[in-house]
């Protein structure tokens, strides 16, 4: 097999409408470039420009995922045994050489999922800033020292790594997110098994290049491709296999249950950062020209695709009419586009076609409720658009922007997490008004409540938690 370093980006033969190459993915263990077991692939496409392919990948077996865990495993020993300031330098390159290559990173991000250049932007600069401070983090591994009861005694603590982590990330964010999860991993002296996202295979082999370009020995970090019932569902079932010290996942609700019961019964740690309902509450004491931007971007940034992205915008009825009349002319001058070939779009297309049949299905929960629907027409065609859509679009999955008024604690869709460009507008009374949670129990990413007000004086107890 070749190893990652020897070799540079595979371009296969392609005609793709933009002229932007299509490369020949692998998987990355112990520092080699290898193919699925079984030899099976899946392609990533444009979400902005589907007939774009970016490239075809492994499409990992158990044996594969095996395979990856094994070599981490090997090179356990060796990688705990660095001195943690050393581990720090090469993270500290890494940060170096993301800042050199960032341009391209962005570029390939935005390609791959659809962000807007500027958003991709800012999710690289997260991965740069979480090397830089890493490094210095080599020469804070302190322990304590504690003074005993006894005589004769002295109590002190190390910090030891745990192991072989199982690292699985969503593609929304697709360089910053599996950086804050491996960076301090790797820091402590643990190794990796990284499942890319479906949907961004082509930036986490990218980005797994540069972190072995960085100095990073063989086996510490080590890529998988596929799909996340496949090579992701195998990663978990190594916890039962006693191949997993532990797993952090980012992604749905249900699957993160999944993952902490396997893990529960093992007595394995697993950080689990899964789906939310945030709601954002305007007092009468707001600015409301600064309310009205806030929420205008925490709803449609990124085309709603955040678990942080804003669910339930809760208005109090003595500034509704002011407040939604401000708003929805914004909402209605949303200007949505591919921002490779447009400047100035809020958000481009949904992370994928899967994520765009997603949200389509789940738009019914506010339909079905009883919410009533202020503007937004599901998916954009040429026959179907906003005034301010920018190029064809039958080329990409792009969505309008939606708001559903009328929308009470009672209705599903004020509970449940809808992932797209949606708002759910919810009109406040007086001050006996109580909301409860809208991010309740089952819902695993518990959202706080945001107040947007001018005074520490408000007039309505905006949201308590259930449970």
């Amino acid at each position: 097999m070749t190893h990652v370093l020897e070799t540079g980006f595979e371009v296969m033969e392609g005609d793709n409408p933009n002229g932007s190459p299509k490369i020949r993915g692998y998987n990355i263990v112990n520092g080699e470039l290898a193919e699925a077991e079984d030899g099976g692939t899946f392609e990533s496409r444009n979400p902005a420009w589907l007939d774009d392919c970016l490239g075809e990948f492994p499409l990992s077996t158990k044996e594969d995922v095996h395979a990856a865990l094994h070599a981490a495993r090997a090179a356990f020993p060796g990688w705990a045994a660095t001195p943690a300031p050393t581990r720090g330098q090469i993270i500290g390159n890494m940060g170096r050489l993301l800042m050199e290559y960032k341009d391209d990173i962005v570029r390939v991000e935005t390609r791959e999922i659809g962000k807007t250049l500027k958003e991709s932007a800012g999710s690289v600069q997260e991965a740069i800033d979480t090397c830089l401070f890493f490094q210095s983090e080599g020469r804070r591994l302190y322990g304590q020292t504690v003074n005993s009861e006894l005589p004769d005694k002295e109590l002190f603590t190390y910090r030891r790594p745990l192991g072989v982590c199982g690292i699985i990330n969503a593609c929304n964010f697709p360089a910053a997110v599996p950086f804050w999860k491996m960076i301090p991993a790797i820091m402590c002296g643990n190794t990796c098994v990284w499942k890319s996202p479906q949907d961004s295979p082509l930036l986490s082999f990218m980005l797994t290049r540069i972190m072995h370009e960085a100095g990073l020995p063989d086996g510490v970090i080590n890529l998988i491709h596929g799909k996340g019932s496949g090579a992701g569902q195998h990663l978990v079932d190594a916890v039962d296999e006693g191949l997993v010290n532990k797993i952090s996942f980012t992604g749905s609700t249900p699957v993160g249950k999944m993952i902490g019961e396997i893990c529960g019964r093992n007595l394995v740690s697993c950080s689990l950062e899964l789906g939310g309902k945030n709601p954002l509450v305007v007092m009468p004491s707001a600015n409301l020209d600064n309310a009205v931007e806030g929420a205008y971007w925490a709803g449609f940034g990124t085309a709603g695709q955040r678990c942080t992205s804003l669910g339930n915008l809760i208005i109090h009825e003595d500034v509704y009419d002011e407040f939604m009349s401000k708003f929805m002319a914004k909402v209605e001058s949303t200007s949505v586009g591919d921002s490779m070939r447009h400047d100035d779009v809020l958000y481009g297309p949904m992370l994928s076609e899967r994520y765009a049949k997603d949200f389509l299905r789940d738009l019914g929960m506010c339909e079905s409720s009883g919410a009533t629907k202020l503007w937004g027409e599901g998916m954009i065609t040429n026959d179907n658009k906003p005034t301010n859509f920018l190029g064809d679009a039958s080329e990409g999955a792009y969505m309008w922007p939606h708001v559903y008024a009328d929308v009470t604690e009672d209705m599903e869709c004020f509970h449940e997490e809808i992932f797209g460009p949606v708002v759910t507008v919810v009109k406040a009374g007086t001050s006996t008004t109580h909301y409860t949670s809208p991010t309740p129990l089952h819902t695993g990413y518990r959202a706080p409540a945001t107040p947007t007000t001018g005074s520490k004086h408000t007039d309505l107890r905006p949201v308590s938690r259930r449970g």
